[in-house]
């Protein structure tokens, strides 16, 4: 992918700030967390569509705790990581496994949310060395909408970008992502996190996703895998989700009640303990 450096910079959160690195080729440059590089087993957390790596905040400290390395990239015109015209799936995969590379680091535990999911599952079969475990939160194998609603959403979040505004987007997103009012908070977080997105870069991911279809090649998947399903998320249907751990040989599904499509953030702690559990089975030296 061409010449290669890394430098320091800042990351401003809405609570911490935390220290973020650049990781640069001749035509990107994708920012990352890497918390506790002397850390054990690593895990390489990837967010959902129009958030950034800050977004796994809920889930720092439990990892960090246990031993576990964290690695938390801003895909592609996500965050602060640059956008250099396109994006796939397959674009968003790559460039993670050249951040491994870089860190030489591998393999990695790999949760992802959502979109996340898809380019862990893409990194999966395109280089299953690199992948440890998978641990795949509310996303599906096929994001072609099955339901009218479905599609709907998928057409309105489109046209809004399109022909309105990102605030316009963000917000409705935001609020099907948080209804509650006691989400205020996330809500503002989210919606702040897709302002930063770039436009174009959100718009390609979006279209991506529409296009992304791994179901036939599920029984490619060799490593330990878990799929953790809100059972409230109205955004990726729970259905899709059992179709994912049905075409995973020996993969196990776990719902989270009252757990929305963000279930990392609205249910952290059910969603912490159940993901720790499943990476202290696979790692059982590190300490819970």
């Amino acid at each position: 992918m061409g010449q290669r450096r890394r430098e320091g910079t800042a990351v401003r959160m809405s609570v911490p700030t935390l220290a973020a690195s650049r990781f640069s080729t001749s035509n990107l440059t994708l920012s990352y967390l890497d918390l506790n590089p002397t850390g054990t087993a690593p895990v390489l957390l990837l967010h959902g569509l129009g958030a950034n790596g800050s977004s796994w905040l809920p889930q720092f400290d439990a990892l960090l705790q246990a031993g576990h390395r964290v690695i938390a990239p801003d895909l592609r015109g996500f965050g602060q990581s640059s956008y250099p015209g396109h994006n796939s799936i397959a674009d968003m995969a790559r460039d993670v496994a050249e951040l491994l590379r870089e860190l030489a680091v591998g393999p990695v535990h790999v949760a992802g949310l959502s979109m996340g999911g898809t380019v862990s599952l893409q990194l999966a079969l395109e280089q299953p060395d690199m992948v440890r475990s998978l641990t795949l939160v509310n996303t599906s194998a096929r994001f072609r909408p099955t339901r009218l609603d479905g599609w709907v959403y998928y057409l309105l979040r489109y046209s809004l970008l399109y022909l309105m505004s990102q605030r316009a987007q963000a917000r409705l997103v935001a609020r099907r992502t948080f209804p509650h009012a006691h989400q205020d908070e996330l809500r503002q977080v989210f919606t702040d996190q897709i302002l930063q997105a770039n436009r174009h870069g959100y718009m390609a991911a979006l279209r991506a996703i529409g296009c992304f279809n791994v179901l036939p090649r599920l029984a490619e998947i060799r490593m330990p895998t878990l799929v953790v399903t809100g059972e409230r998320d109205g955004t990726i249907p729970p259905s899709l989700q059992q179709l994912l751990a049905e075409g995973i040989a020996g993969a196990r599904q776990v719902t989270i009640a009252d757990g929305g499509h963000a279930v990392t953030a609205d249910q952290p702690e059910a969603f912490n303990r159940i993901l720790l559990d499943f990476l202290t089975v696979l790692e059982p030296a590190l300490t819970v």
